[in-house]
């Protein structure tokens, strides 16, 4: 991980930005008024799949999920783009269309952006949204004793990667590429209806990475099941294959001794825990008995969501077998 800004240069101190880089989460909150304010992010990534209107699609759903992330609602969204000189115009307005589909699918619109020329394709958004500040959701706020809810299927970095190496199922690709152009729109409502205490969406640094930010501005530990998580159809092959992206084991290295695995536990598995995500789930602490009401209101809406863990004092994350 990188090293945090907050640590490089002394954060701007303002009373109307309530989240900013004194206390990082995944977008920035500046009030308006008593009851509104605006959510702010950008993201942008090179291509993870082949197909060229998915990939638009899919960086979409990953930036505006920070959005979903705080318990704020997209208003328009600015592409930011660069492409090669020699990248045909279809490929590109595929890539555009996806991304604009995507935008549309939350109720949003692009309302203009940035390109330039690079020898790699990169393409994503700075998304603004909107967000009454009662029903902000910030990573700090688990308690011991909430439960930590789900709502992908992990496996997406080890399956990117087995697509990069010309090595991954039609299958596994398909299923990959449909759990991250799902819009965390629909968990993100939920959330804030039951009253989520905490809330981030699981991305680059895996779930162990994300949760070690979780627990940390919470004061707490975070302990999860193994058998208790839900995995992508084809994860554990490759996995066990070590078909990993750099990014896992820098993830890995950068949480050091601060995650308990079960010794019963193989090399693969740990390792998937700390697999760098591309348009994940939302991760959530909420009170243990508004768990069930949780799943059932997403599982009614067709929307995957598993209690996965729980909250106990202590800091750190432990990794129970069953």
């Amino acid at each position: 991980m990188l090293q945090p800004l907050q640590d490089r240069f002394k954060p701007a101190q303002f009373p109307d930005l309530l989240v900013g880089l004194g206390q990082p989460d995944d977008a920035a909150v500046y009030r308006l008024s008593d009851d509104r304010a605006l959510v702010q992010t950008v993201d942008f990534f090179p291509p993870v799949v082949d197909d060229a209107y998915s990939y638009g699609a899919i960086a979409a759903a990953n930036a505006l999920s920070d959005i979903y992330a705080m318990g704020g609602d997209p208003l328009f969204a600015l592409n930011i783009c660069a492409f090669p000189e020699d990248l045909p115009g279809d490929v590109v307005g595929e890539i555009i269309r996806g991304g604009a589909d995507k935008v549309a699918d939350a109720g949003a619109v692009i309302a203009g952006g940035h390109s330039l020329r690079d020898k790699e394709p990169k393409y994503g958004l700075c998304v603004t949204g909107l967000i009454n500040p009662s029903s902000l959701m910030i990573k700090g706020g688990a308690k011991a004793g909430d439960a930590l809810i789900l709502t992908k299927p992990l496996g997406v970095g080890v399956i990117t990667t087995a697509i990069k190496r010309e090595q991954a199922h039609r299958q596994h690709i398909d299923t990959a590429t449909a759990a991250m152009a799902r819009l965390n729109r629909i968990a993100s409502k939920t959330a804030r209806e039951l009253g989520v205490r905490a809330a981030t969406d699981i991305t680059g640094y895996g779930l162990v990475g994300h949760s070690l930010e979780m627990a940390g501005q919470s004061g707490t530990q975070f302990v999860f099941c193994w058998d208790a998580l839900p995995f992508l159809t084809g994860a554990f092959e490759y996995a066990e294959r070590w078909i990993f992206a750099g990014g896992a084991e820098a993830n890995a290295r950068a949480a050091g001794t601060s995650v308990q695995f079960d010794a019963s536990m193989n090399d693969w598995q740990r390792m998937l825990l700390f697999d760098p995500q591309t348009s994940g789930g939302l991760l959530v602490a909420l009170p243990s008995e508004r768990a069930g009401a949780f799943v059932d209101v997403m599982r009614r809406q067709n929307e995957p969501a598993w209690v996965v863990g729980n909250v106990t004092e202590g800091s750190g994350i432990r990794v129970t077998a069953g």
